[in-house]
């Protein structure tokens, strides 16, 4: 056999044993009469000794010889070490090598496969096969996968059922791009892989699976960030008989349950809060709720002072930046430089220090006295030592450009702390967005999306006020799950797509496989689906998923490791019905 053991097992309780090692000769230390190799393998790291007393001559020699991530295969005595680490598992003991065997040599790896590497990203990307190597790479794909064994064992537990949907589908025309797929024995036709299996898990739920999940692949060509990548994860799910409540009790206790079984906390009851209430507290739908600086309206005591700033705006807004009132002019003119650049587009920040002392000093003071500064710091909760920075514009672009700088501000203080824990729902979304150009709806979550009961009869009369049976989780100002209780009629359905701008021919052609279906007895139904790739970086503490990736593309959409995407040859566009277009010169 190649190993008795792994790397990261053997311990004090093994000295004197036989043992069989195998592994990547990660790193050797040379002292001419002694010589050491570090052996790694995905479980830890074993020391390895030879010297001139105890090893054969000619295993020595050949030991001497061997490069880093040579693979390698040795037999020895488990000895105790003289010099322990105690910061490794297998610190207590040495491997005396008895016999060595070369299984593979390697050429010098581009870069050094240590935890702090000396690769760039660049690099690492492209050879990535190496970065896995790398502890902090495997331990989170190892963590990928606990999560994903704990999710599948709650949601059996639940009584779901793993369902594979397909991933040749047809193209839609909502939401973002299809990547679509030439289909060689139907000449000018395509398939379009899933953005989500919604069709297909509401069919399930016609077809009486009653609880249905999938951890399924999903596709979406889309500009790239940290958090984005062109295929994707999700934990997809779709229960019958259920109200929004039951939906969300399911889902809180599926991430109670990662929570306590990761990282020992058993959360309170998940906060509820509006969507409208959401955007006037926090500026987003998906607030960090781990620290305070809330938005407070400032309309009523702001404007109206002769201060034209404030008195020809829609929204004056202002939030508390705990301890800031020590910051020097300095400091608070790089923030103002920060929100006038053009990712937030704001012209200025209007500021008022609450002194320890109880005095204030403000940009403003030749507009406002130390009573209408005090009347600001008590709407704002303001604390003596706080800064209150104040916006004013077009209520949305406001909110938006103050929320940017608030979660940026909560970046520099250091209150997001990666250790903390702060879910929420968001609920009572729109069920429509109107586009203040063309007028024309667009469905906020997805055209499947029920609206609440009581708002049917506003569909047609005013469909702007219609409130969605939709609910999204949130985990510390991340957005990692979002669903909805679904149409199960026909006619809503019908109605629901002609707002949304579908002639009745588009609908049939489009949906008609799933109105059709509405009509054999579906019942009430509903579900959600939650970034499993966003999850699992969260609950360990991180934002960006790439490394939760095993082979994840870069910010261009490329897999820079095999070069794909790669042109295919003439006789491949030839079967398939494809002329590509030379570039215009």
């Amino acid at each position: 056999m190649y190993r008795s053991h792994h790397c990261g097992a053997l311990t004090a309780t093994n000295i004197g044993t036989e043992v069989q090692l195998a592994g990547w000769a990660a790193k050797t230390r040379d002292k001419g009469f002694v010589l050491w190799i570090d052996l790694r393998d995905r479980y830890g790291i074993t020391q390895l000794v030879l010297d001139e007393e105890r090893s054969n001559p000619e295993i020595l020699e050949a030991a001497k010889r061997i490069g880093r991530e040579t693979v390698i295969q040795v037999s020895g005595t488990v000895l105790e070490r003289e010099a322990k680490n105690p910061n490794m598992a297998t610190g207590d003991i040495e491997v005396l090598v008895i016999s060595l065997e070369v299984l593979n040599e390697a050429q010098t790896p581009p870069f050094t496969i240590e935890d702090d590497t000396d690769g760039g990203e660049d690099l690492r990307m492209k050879y990535r096969y190496l970065d896995i190597r790398r502890t902090p790479v495997q331990q989170s794909l190892l963590f990928r996968s606990k999560v994903a064994l704990l999710v599948r064992n709650f949601l059996a537990k639940e009584d779901f059922v793993e369902v594979e949907t397909p991933y040749l589908i047809k193209s839609t025309p909502e939401g973002a791009r299809d990547f679509v797929v030439p289909s060689r024995m139907n000449e000018g036709q395509f398939y379009a892989l899933p953005q989500s299996p919604q069709t297909f898990k509401q069919l399930l739920m016609i077809g009486g699976m009653d609880r249905y999940f999938q951890l399924v692949k999903c596709f979406r060509d889309e500009d790239l960030r940290a958090d984005r990548q062109p295929e994707f994860t999700q934990i997809d799910c779709e229960l019958s008989f259920v109200h929004q409540n039951d939906i969300m009790a399911c889902f809180e206790a599926l991430l109670s349950y990662l929570l306590k079984e990761i990282h020992g906390i058993s959360p309170k009851p998940f906060p509820i809060i509006s969507y409208e209430d959401a955007i006037k507290t926090y500026g987003n739908d998906k607030p960090d709720i781990r620290f305070g600086m809330t938005f407070t309206e400032l309309n009523e005591i702001a404007q109206n002072r002769g201060f034209q700033v404030f008195d020809a705006q829609e929204l004056v807004v202002g939030i508390a930046v705990p301890g800031a009132a020590a910051w020097s002019r300095k400091q608070i003119d790089a923030w103002i430089d920060w929100v006038k650049r053009p990712q937030v587009g704001a012209n200025g920040l209007v500021w008022v220090k609450c002194n320890e002392d109880g005095s204030y000093k403000s940009s403003v003071d030749k507009f406002f006295d130390a009573d209408a500064l005090a009347s600001w710091a008590k709407a704002c909760e303001a604390k003596l030592g706080d800064l209150i920075l104040v916006m004013a514009g077009n209520a949305s672009q406001t909110r938006t450009q103050l929320s940017a700088l608030r979660m940026a501000l909560a970046e520099e203080l250091e209150l997001r702390k990666p250790n903390e824990f702060a879910p929420l729902w968001v609920v009572d979304f729109p069920l429509f967005e109107k586009d203040d150009e063309t007028g024309e709806l667009h469905a906020m979550h997805h055209p499947f999306t029920a609206p609440k009961p009581e708002h049917l009869e506003k569909l047609q009369s005013d469909p702007t006020s219609v409130v969605a049976q939709a609910y999204d989780l949130v985990l510390n100002g991340n957005e990692i799950g979002g669903g909805s209780i679904r149409i199960h009629n026909r006619e809503t359905q019908e109605k629901m797509l002609s707002l949304l701008g579908f002639s009745e021919a588009d609908a049939k052609a489009q949906f008609g496989f799933l109105m059709d279906a509405f009509t054999y007895g579906a019942p009430p139904h509903g579900g959600i689906a939650l970034g499993f790739d966003r999850l699992v970086a969260i609950l360990d503490g991180k934002e960006t998923i790439r490394d939760y990736i095993a082979f994840p593309k870069n910010n261009s959409g490329r897999d820079v490791m095999i070069d794909a995407p790669a042109p295919v040859d003439t006789e491949q566009l030839d079967e398939l019905s494809l002329i590509i277009k030379p570039k215009a010169e």
